[in-house]
């Protein structure tokens, strides 16, 4: 199957159909376009979002199975509640960004590079800027510690990356923001793609089908007016 050239200079360009992604490699729906913020705000929408390595043109997803959490669904191990209990890390919302996205990019052990460019980095800069993407942080002595960052639509939270430099700095994180966003009346985490990290924390595979049928449903229902500006 020929995959969709999008067109960079017509952010509003209707995507394709996600039932034309392919299945190898799997969810690959469309090739080029741009990362402004209309172009990202429509792929959110309609399940698609961004991810290519640096030298490459700009790859749009859609996989199918997705993985998500229902925010009921959270699942936290004794070992983290009592870290939790211990209140050995401080946790905020939206105090730093860019410094989470950027701790997000950082090469590791495990890895060949990053898929965070510096036009991504631009680009939900934009998007954190006009209230669409959010970022959670755990400090720990005054120090950026873990975190994670992501995209606001309605009742659901896409998430894009998270980062630790102390161990269950991220799961502190998640499991904060999670009950948060269950406060907030948020019915959905989309977390794109199966990891054993976000399954352990109750993370499960839906059929992309199902997936688009809960983005129709909660994608364009309002929220608690407070949410995101509470510490």
């Amino acid at each position: 199957m020929k995959l969709t050239i999008l067109n960079p200079k017509n952010p509003g360009q209707d995507f394709p159909s996600v039932k034309k992604a392919l299945t190898e490699p799997d969810g690959l729906l469309a090739i080029g376009g741009c990362l402004s913020k209309i172009r990202l705000i429509n792929a959110y929408r309609h399940g698609i979002f961004p991810w290519y390595n640096p030298g490459e043109p700009i790859l749009w997803w859609s996989p199918d199975p997705r993985l998500v959490l229902f925010p009921e669904h959270l699942l936290v191990s004794r070992s983290l509640q009592k870290t939790l209990r211990k209140n050995s890390f401080s946790v905020t919302f939206d105090q730093a960004f860019d410094d989470v996205v950027n701790a997000c990019a950082e090469l590791r052990a495990e890895d060949a590079g990053t898929w965070i460019t510096e036009d991504i980095k631009r680009a939900y800069n934009d998007l954190h800027q006009c209230g669409m993407a959010h970022s959670v942080e755990a400090w720990q002595d005054g120090e950026l510690v873990g975190g994670l960052y992501g995209v606001a639509l309605g009742q659901v939270f896409f998430g894009e990356s998270m980062f630790h430099s102390r161990t269950d700095a991220s799961k502190v994180a998640f499991a904060v923001l999670v009950g948060r966003l269950k406060c907030w009346g948020y019915q959905l985490i989309d977390c794109q793609v199966h990891t054993q990290h976000l399954t352990r924390l109750g993370a499960e595979e839906i059929d992309r089908d199902y997936f688009i049928q809960l983005l129709d449903r909660y994608c364009d229902q309002p929220i608690d007016p407070v949410a995101w500006r509470v510490q």
